[in-house]
C-alpha cells in the first residue's frame, strides 16, 4: 500500500513538472475583529473579499490563520511555519500584541492594512486628508464647537486622524476643549451612545460631533433621540468609512469614503511581490486617497 502511495506521488510530481505545473504560494491572513461580527463587518469584510479574490486570481492560496488549535494556543509565528506560509496579511488585529510584533520580526513576509510597522510594507487611506476635509466641511458648514470622539488610540490611524483634527481646527483659529475628544471604540454602538450623551448633555454642547466610523452613527442616532434633538437641525454629525449601509440611512451620513475593495486588491498585490522578490519590492506604504461624501447629518448653522 505504501508503495503505491508512493507512485502515486511520483506520477504526480512527473505530470507537474511536464506542465510546468508550480506549487502556488500559500497566503496566510491576521484577522482578529473585536466588535463581534467577525466576516460579516460591513468595512473589513470588503478588503477580505477583494484580498482573497485578487490573490486567487494571482493564482495564490489563502487561509486564515488560527492559533487556537484544539484547545491549545499557538504563536502567530509558529502557525506560520508549521502551515508552510509564505506570506502573511494582517487586516485587522491587535498590532501592539506580543505576538503581533513577533511575527512581523520572525523574517516571514507580512504586510499590515491600516498600521504602521518599520520596515514592513502598509497599505492604507490618505487619513489626514480625510480627516482635514471633513473637518473643512463642517466648518464650511458654520459650525465652530466640534467634537470628535475617536476609536481606540493604540493604532497610528487613531493617532494621525486626532493630530489632523486638532491641527486643522488650529488652522481656523478654532478652540479644542480637552472635554469634546473622547476616546471610544470602533464598531461599538453602544458605547458611542453612552460618550455622545455625555456631550450632547453639556451645558456648551459642540454643535457637530465627529463620529469614529459609520456605524457608531447609529448609536449617535439614539443618543440624539434620547436627549429631545433632532439630525441636522439641532446636532450635526459625521461618520468615517463610507460602508454602502450610509446609502440606506436618512438622512443620509456625510462621511470619509474609504476605498476598501481597492485597500485589498493592492494588498495582495504587493504581498505577493514582496514575497517573491523581497529584497526588490518596496516597503514603503502605498496611500491610497479618500473621498468626501456630502449627506445630510451636518445641517448649516
Amino acid at each position: 500500500m505504501a508503495m503505491n502511495e508512493s507512485n502515486i506521488m511520483q506520477n504526480s510530481l512527473d505530470r507537474q513538472a511536464e506542465t510546468g505545473f508550480q506549487k502556488p504560494l500559500r497566503l496566510g491572513i491576521v484577522y482578529q475583529e473585536e466588535s463581534g461580527r467577525g466576516l460579516t463587518h460591513p468595512f473589513f469584510v470588503l478588503i477580505l473579499d477583494a484580498f482573497k479574490q485578487r490573490a486567487e486570481e494571482m493564482g495564490c492560496e489563502v487561509t486564515f490563520i488560527n492559533s487556537h488549535i484544539a484547545g491549545h494556543d499557538m504563536d502567530y509565528a509558529d502557525y506560520c511555519r508549521m502551515s508552510r506560509l509564505d506570506g502573511v496579511c494582517l487586516v485587522c488585529a491587535d498590532f501592539a500584541a506580543p505576538r503581533v510584533k513577533a511575527l512581523v520580526e520572525a523574517g516571514l513576509p507580512c504586510l499590515t492594512v491600516d498600521h504602521l510597522f518599520k520596515r514592513v510594507p502598509a497599505v492604507l487611506s490618505d487619513n489626514e486628508t480625510g480627516m482635514r476635509k471633513l473637518v473643512d466641511y463642517a466648518i464650511s458648514c458654520g459650525h465652530r464647537r466640534i467634537a470628535f470622539v475617536h476609536g481606540h488610540n493604540n493604532s497610528v490611524v487613531t493617532r494621525t486622524r486626532i493630530q489632523q483634527f486638532k491641527n486643522t481646527m488650529a488652522i481656523h483659529g478654532l478652540p479644542v476643549p480637552e472635554e469634546y475628544v473622547r476616546e471610544s471604540e470602533y464598531h461599538n454602538i453602544s458605547l458611542t451612545r453612552r460618550i455622545v450623551g455625555e456631550l450632547l448633555r453639556m451645558e456648551d454642547r459642540p454643535t457637530c460631533i465627529m463620529l469614529p466610523d459609520d456605524i457608531a452613527y447609529l448609536g449617535a442616532q439614539d443618543a440624539a433621540r434620547e436627549n429631545g434633538l433632532r439630525i441636522p437641525d439641532d446636532i450635526s454629525f459625521a461618520g468615517y468609512d463610507g460602508i454602502p449601509i450610509t446609502h440606506a440611512l436618512r438622512p443620509r451620513l456625510t462621511t470619509i469614503r474609504q476605498d476598501s475593495p481597492q485597500m485589498g486588491r493592492l494588498a495582495a498585490e504587493h504581498l505577493i511581490r514582496v514575497v517573491k522578490d523581497p529584497k526588490t519590492a518596496s516597503k514603503l506604504p502605498v496611500i491610497l486617497p479618500v473621498e468626501l461624501v456630502e449627506g445630510g447629518t451636518i445641517g448649516k448653522r
